[in-house]
């Protein structure tokens, strides 16, 4: 039982997820919307949001950022590689490492 509610909500994530990205530049409150309802079912089943889904999020408030809408991405001039996303809604810039320098 346990093993098919994870299923069953793992696919709706998807789908919520999905829909929330293509939604963001026509409608954005209906993709933030769906975007939270995504979250709220990980929560309510105890479930972890894939790597995938969870980076869409900003890491300091917490708002759904679909790429290029909600987000700015730069890529990295260092020795280290790494993508800069910079929240739209709190300006918060964080990065994600690509490969290590070496």
């Amino acid at each position: 039982m346990k093993a098919a509610i994870r299923q069953i909500s793992l696919e709706r994530m998807e789908i919520l997820i999905q829909n929330a990205i293509s939604n963001s530049r026509n409608n954005p409150s209906l993709a933030q919307r769906q975007a939270t309802l995504a979250k709220k079912i990980s929560t309510k089943y105890r479930i972890r949001m894939p790597y995938h889904i969870r980076m869409n999020f900003c890491k300091k408030c917490k708002k759904f950022i679909s790429p290029g809408v909600g987000a700015r991405i730069r890529v990295g001039r260092s020795s280290v590689k790494s993508i800069r996303i910079t929240c739209g809604f709190c300006n918060h810039t964080y990065r994600k490492i690509i490969s290590k320098a070496q």
